[in-house]
């Protein structure tokens, strides 16, 4: 996942994401994950929490399970 800072930069991060019945997440990279129920919260790793207008930072994840349904973004936003 790529996030872009925009016209203004942005700070402090967060990505939503939602899995269906049966994923698992077993690593995270270049981002903190937080849990509640099915929706995995994302947010910087610390060294990519500060981003000037138009830099871009990523993070990513490894999902298992039976299920191939590809997670789903939410509302991304700051906090």
């Amino acid at each position: 996942m790529t996030i872009t800072g925009g016209s203004s930069g942005v700070r402090n991060w967060k990505v939503p994401l939602t899995f269906a019945s049966g994923q698992t997440v077993t690593a995270v990279w270049n981002g903190t994950a937080s849990w509640s129920g099915n929706v995995m919260t994302v947010t910087p790793a610390g060294h990519n929490s500060t981003l000037s207008a138009g830099q871009s930072t990523s993070f990513g994840f490894t999902v298992n399970g039976s299920n191939t349904t590809a997670p789903s973004v939410g509302s991304c936003g700051t906090g």
